[in-house]
């Protein structure tokens, strides 16, 4: 294999198949990105053995063939070089290294047999759909913040991905929870979508999936079985095995009957929250709610018995009502909704919250409240 590339072309590449790739290993291989070069185009490959990505990108090719080098090692060359360099890569000679020249640089690195680099079978994936860029960022972005890292509750480390109805009307939704709040975000089912079985993608795949789309507009294409997960867009496939567990019915916890309505002013709140929880111990972060008709305290205490208060004006007719929550929570909610207001459902101080954006009801938001 002897190719020539353009330095920032090689880097986006490896930038997002690197990433996969586990910094320790007990396998060598799988420290290793495949390249493969047929006529015109170089392909990247890289794999944990649960999640595989491939992505392809033009490049100047004198004599097809394929290699594999390792991978961070190879990420970190090509980032220290300087921009708009040419990039040539060589593996045409006997002694089993890959040649890294560029203008007075010259690395040489060792590989492994191509032979020796794990094929993931995709097997059947009955269901395809395709979704908007976009919109699978509204539901990776608005979810993810609450995906459990509690590694015992396995099956809550993804987010869960199924058809669902709202008023009749069928949805693809998105949940994540780890326990102590919930994220509900949903769109209009695409077509081919319906029958899907509800899948929970794991963690990693999610963060590598959001920095794929990052740069794109086009619509991705996703295919699906009970098992495995595959997203297509951009010359670039991501495929991965889907977490082996059942999500638990969230929408017990989803709260009906809550009937003390708070409306604020979202980013005054979140700002609010920020500067009072500073004084809050870095545990718990927690923070107390006093709410009363048209008026908010915000209040937080250290154990060194240092206190902060803020007062905010809100719209709330009900009967007082005093609650505290994870001032982290609080925020990371907060910077879900993109409208100016956010309306709070509570109904006492033990119960869950809900919080919506009053002019998006296709998210939701549960939060546990806390002791204070």
């Amino acid at each position: 294999m002897k190719i020539t590339i353009e330095r920032g072309q090689l880097l986006k590449v490896l930038t997002h198949v690197q990433s996969v790739v586990e910094r320790r290993n007990t396998i060598p291989i799988l420290s290793n990105v495949k390249f493969e070069a047929p006529d015109g185009q170089l392909s990247l490959n890289a794999t944990d053995m649960d999640i595989e990505i491939v992505e392809t990108v033009d490049a100047d090719v004198a004599a097809p063939g394929s290699t594999t080098a390792p991978a961070h090692t190879m990420f970190d060359i090509v980032r220290k070089l300087p921009e708009g360099a040419q990039i040539e890569l060589d593996c045409t000679g006997d002694d089993g290294q890959l040649t890294l020249t560029s203008g007075r640089s010259r690395f040489s690195l060792t590989c492994l047999p191509t032979e020796d680099f794990p094929v993931m079978a995709d097997g059947d994936m009955p269901h395809s759909f395709s979704v908007s860029a976009g919109d699978l960022r509204t539901l990776v972005d608005r979810t993810r913040f609450a995906i459990s890292t509690e590694e015992t509750r396995y099956y809550l480390n993804g987010i869960y991905l199924h058809e669902s109805e709202r008023d009749g009307v069928a949805v693809l939704r998105a949940v994540a929870t780890d326990g102590h709040r919930l994220a509900s975000v949903e769109l209009p089912l695409p077509d081919g979508a319906s029958g899907m079985p509800g899948v929970i993608v794991p963690r990693k795949t999610v963060a590598e999936l959001r920095k794929l789309i990052d740069e794109t507009e086009t619509d991705v294409q996703v295919a699906l079985s009970d098992t495995k997960i595959r997203f297509t867009f951009d010359g670039a496939v991501l495929s991965s095995k889907l977490i082996d567990g059942t999500f638990p019915d969230y929408d017990r916890v989803i709260p009906a009957g809550n009937d003390k309505s708070m409306v604020v002013d979202c980013r005054t709140f979140a700002d609010a929250v920020d500067r009072v929880s500073a004084i809050s111990s870095e545990k718990s972060r927690a923070v107390k709610l006093a709410v009363s008709k048209g008026n908010l305290v915000l209040s937080a205490n250290s154990p060194e018995n240092d206190s902060a208060t803020e007062e905010l004006p809100i719209g709330y007719e009900s009967s007082d009502i005093e609650i505290g929550f994870n001032s982290r929570y609080l925020l990371d909610i907060a910077q879900q909704i993109d409208g100016e207001s956010a309306t709070f459902m509570m109904a006492d101080a033990a119960s869950p919250t809900l919080v919506q954006d009053p002019e998006d009801t296709s998210a939701l938001y549960v939060l546990m409240p806390m002791r204070v």
